[in-house]
């Protein structure tokens, strides 16, 4: 039976670049993996197949002999084609052909392919750290400077973060030779595992450090200056870069994120850039009107005029009185609601002066009379 084109077998063109046939071959392995297609028998025939073209083509020159002269290039006395004695196909070409399918397959879930293991034996970043930091609203208004303790991983002073005695290089991992990973050959199958002599680093280290044990880092609290700026608020996050864990084998610090939380206020309440506050006033402020002296979250005073017949819920806007908008010139407004406060413990006097009041007030009290009108009504409708 000839032969099929190694293209046709891809499903690729002629003119395919490399990455077109790397992706090409890639699709066609998983469509064809005998693992996926367990009721299909002629799968792994045809997935050998896929291997076969794959492997040709993905070798340049081995390409360009196809290219010129197609599957003759690698038949007897055409020469340069193959090595002899070994045919595509046949158990050993196959059985590498599986192990690039299987890293191609599942290499992003176990670290890459061929020198991926290595790679781990590579300087590493590190990790980053989170703290929670708590505010005043004050502070929050003005911004502050605050110095914090962050307990931390840094590198060894002593092993300048090799792990080694005396500062000494890691050397070559002698069971992976490096690659951080050993292959071993189970059939047609080419099974990969983490190197169990130096747990897939790549290196090892003949004489740990006794600082350090051999991590190349150490735990200590690190005292950090912390610029707060003004606006912040339950939930902003600051990036300190270069000021999280330190690196391994000479990687660089990960980032440290300070997260705010504004503690709540005696007075104050906030609702984004604006401040809500509740001022108690009299009765006879309330009817009379007058003014009231309220805080101000910079520390000072404002007085707000009190309408007369003003009722408790009565709001007056203070314009930029509020919070400062992170990273903006903006301002907001502070919200001043009145409670209206009913006196208590009054003396004999005062509870004559009330009750001569009420006899004087019927028509100063809109509300009630119309709460109460209605009232009757219903009493009336009631007894019908």
């Amino acid at each position: 039976m000839a032969k099929r084109d190694y293209y046709d077998v891809l499903g690729a063109s002629k003119g395919a670049s490399a990455e077109e046939l790397k992706k090409a071959y890639r699709q066609k392995a998983k469509e064809l993996h005998p693992d996926r297609n367990s009721d299909n028998p002629q799968a792994e025939a045809q997935f050998k197949e896929v291997n076969e073209a794959y492997e040709c083509l993905k070798d340049e020159q081995k390409k360009a002999a196809y290219d010129r002269f197609g599957h003759a290039a690698f038949e007897g006395g055409m020469g340069g084609g193959r090595a002899p004695g070994r045919a595509y196909g046949q158990q050993g070409d196959f059985a590498s052909a599986f192990s690039d399918v299987f890293e191609d397959l599942f290499g992003d879930f176990m670290g890459g392919r061929g020198g991926g293991g290595g790679g781990r034996s590579r300087a590493q970043r590190g990790s980053d750290l989170r703290y929670n930091l708590r505010v005043t609203l004050e502070e929050a208004y003005s911004g502050i400077q605050k110095t914090i303790s962050v307990p931390t991983s840094v590198t060894c002073d002593v092993c300048n973060g090799s792990g080694a005695e005396g500062g000494a290089e890691p050397v070559t991992c002698p069971t992976c030779s490096g690659m951080g990973k050993v292959r071993a050959q189970q059939g047609f199958f080419t099974v990969e595992r983490t190197c169990p002599t130096c747990n897939g680093m790549g290196q090892i280290i003949k004489n740990p450090c006794k600082n350090c044990g051999g991590h190349g880092r150490v735990q200590k609290d690190r005292t950090l200056s912390v610029n707060i700026p003004q606006g912040v608020e339950t939930g902003t996050r600051i990036r300190l870069a270069g000021e999280g864990e330190a690196g391994l084998r000479g990687g660089p610090q990960g980032d440290l994120y300070i997260f705010i939380e504004v503690k709540e206020h005696a007075i104050f309440q906030r609702d984004g850039v604006h401040l809500f506050c509740r001022v108690p006033v009299s009765m006879p402020t309330a009817a009379l009107g007058g003014e009231v002296e309220v805080p101000t979250i910079d520390g000072g005073k404002a007085r707000v005029k009190v309408p007369a017949g003003a009722q408790t819920g009565k709001q007056m806007r203070l314009r930029m009185k509020g919070m400062p908008a992170l990273r903006s010139s903006s301002t907001g407004d502070m919200v001043i609601e009145l409670a209206v406060e009913t006196p208590v413990n009054l003396t004999s006097r005062q509870r004559e002066l009330l009750r001569e009041f009420e006899d004087l007030s019927e028509e100063n009290n809109p509300e009630a009379s119309s709460f109460f009108s209605k009232v009757k009504g219903f009493w009336d409708g009631m007894k019908g």
